[in-house]
């Protein structure tokens, strides 16, 4: 059995303080074997996290979170390389070209409709966010069932101290990413973990304000 969290973000989203190296210790103090870092828009994270993870015993699983157009986030996990497209069959087929996994994250919080024809399209479902209602995330797992698909957890942590808060335990042993890969499709699972307080939101986007203060550019935009 092994607990993993698959929706960190760090320093290269706007609403995130963390560094790659602080989410690795933090992610191994919280005795977990794989991460992924899933940047808004930006692959960065996950490759200077891959980087910083060399020689230590953890997995880290790269990827990336897509603002789509009309439709809301979605998540491409063992993608490595920069998803350009914000429409959403354009970023799924960006996804699939990398082989990686295309995940929608916390369906009822953020998207607008969650149709037949996305779930067909979709790899994996996030039924348990650490940053939504209860009953969204219930809902979450009522949509999965109805569409048979495998299901996620994750912290969707923007601090150190969420990481971890929610994850999913695999049955197994997953020593590489391609076993990772495999078993999210395939194996049983346990979802665990609580949904944040609310002030952890209002936390966040007070980072948020920040981050996007230090990267206006003189003439005003970002």
């Amino acid at each position: 059995m092994i607990g993993i969290d698959l929706h960190i973000h760090s320093k290269y989203s706007s609403d995130s303080v963390l560094s790659p190296r602080t989410i690795i210790k933090k992610a191994k103090s919280e005795g977990l074997s794989a991460i992924a870092v899933i940047d808004h828009s930006s692959v960065s994270g996950a490759r200077e996290t891959l980087r910083e993870a060399s020689g230590d015993n953890i997995l880290v699983v790269p990827g990336t979170e897509i603002r789509t157009d009309g439709f809301g986030d979605l998540i491409g996990l063992f993608v490595e390389r920069y998803v350009a497209s914000t429409d959403l069959y354009g970023a799924i087929d960006e996804i699939r070209d990398q082989d990686g996994l295309v995940v929608l994250p916390h369906p009822l919080r953020g998207h607008s409709m969650v149709s037949k024809e996305v779930m067909d399209n979709v790899d994996v479902v996030e039924v348990l966010n650490g940053r939504t209602a209860r009953r969204k995330n219930i809902g979450a797992r009522q949509l999965a069932l109805l569409y048979g698909k495998p299901m996620l957890s994750g912290s969707d942590a923007h601090f150190g101290f969420e990481i971890g808060c929610v994850r999913t335990i695999l049955s197994g042993v997953s020593s590489s990413l391609e076993e990772l890969r495999k078993s999210l499709i395939e194996n049983d699972r346990m979802l665990v973990g609580r949904e944040s307080s609310p002030i952890v939101h209002v936390l966040s986007f007070g980072a948020e304000v920040i981050g996007r203060a230090k990267h206006v550019r003189p003439n005003g935009k970002i």
